[in-house]
């Protein structure tokens, strides 16, 4: 299993911030490179507690799919999103918000199994773990820029 976590940290309230973090129309904005688009479920503003989002984007020269549900949510504290179906073995995205002297302190832990087994490791160590993370990353970007606006 791969784990990785961020910090960001964001001149906006927490309230702000959580909601731009579970806006799906932001996130379709973060993942423009990859021309994500959300195509069933929730498929614009919030998405809540135990609703599901179907991405398709172009990951590796490829169409992919990922189906995620929200499964654990403390408003403006927390929240985690789980695939349902995709291609990973098994994928877990907690998102927590802690604010602190004017800023959110935002986290991102994402853990994540590829299939394939020695071949899907072996694809994750020279590929995919710098791509989620670069994913990560333009994804939190975009949303400090929209929260610090």
């Amino acid at each position: 299993m791969t784990t990785i976590n961020l910090t960001t940290k964001i001149k906006a309230p927490k309230q702000i911030v959580f909601d731009a973090s579970r806006n799906i129309d932001i996130h379709q904005k973060s993942a423009s490179k990859t021309s994500e688009k959300a195509i069933a479920g929730v498929t614009s503003g919030l998405i809540n507690f135990d609703e599901t989002v179907t991405w398709r984007g172009k990951h590796f020269g490829f169409y992919l799919t990922h189906k995620s549900r929200i499964t654990a949510m403390t408003f403006n504290d927390y929240f985690v999103d789980e695939m349902e179906k995709g291609k990973f073995k098994s994928f877990k995205h907690q998102h927590f918000f802690e604010e602190v002297n004017g800023f959110t302190i935002m986290k991102d832990k994402l853990e994540y199994e590829t299939p394939f087994g020695i071949f899907g490791e072996l694809f994750d160590i020279l590929f995919l773990e710098k791509h989620m993370t670069q994913f990560l990353l333009e994804r939190n970007k975009v949303l400090k820029d929209v929260s610090e606006k």
